[in-house]
């Protein structure tokens, strides 16, 4: 199993993902949208052979934890980083909130 300390997360903003790297291999890929205010995460994942390692979770924790620190509020499309965030609870005050809901 590989642990979070062989893997290395980076920020590739002209492709819009965050990559995670062990070596020279891109083992997993979470893909997002971003504005000034919010990071909308669309799709996360990772190589087959990289699998069960826990490549998606250490993605997961440092783009939220990127988030934080940069002040966005986040928005999960993708499955993967909403069931994430339902899991760890300390990361669900980024889940953006409307200001204001239309009601009937």
């Amino acid at each position: 199993m590989t642990g979070d300390r062989d893997v290395t997360v980076v920020d590739v903003p002209h492709h819009r993902q965050y990559e995670a790297r062990i070596g020279g291999d891109v083992a997993g890929v979470a893909t997002y949208i971003r504005t000034p205010e919010l990071i909308a995460f669309i799709h996360t994942e990772v190589g087959e052979a990289y699998e069960g390692r826990g490549i998606g979770s250490t993605l997961a924790r440092t783009a939220l934890d990127q988030a934080r620190v940069q002040g966005l509020q986040v928005i999960a499309i993708c499955p993967f980083v909403q069931g994430w965030l339902a899991k760890h609870p300390e990361y669900q005050d980024l889940e953006y909130e409307p200001a204001s809901q239309v009601t009937d």
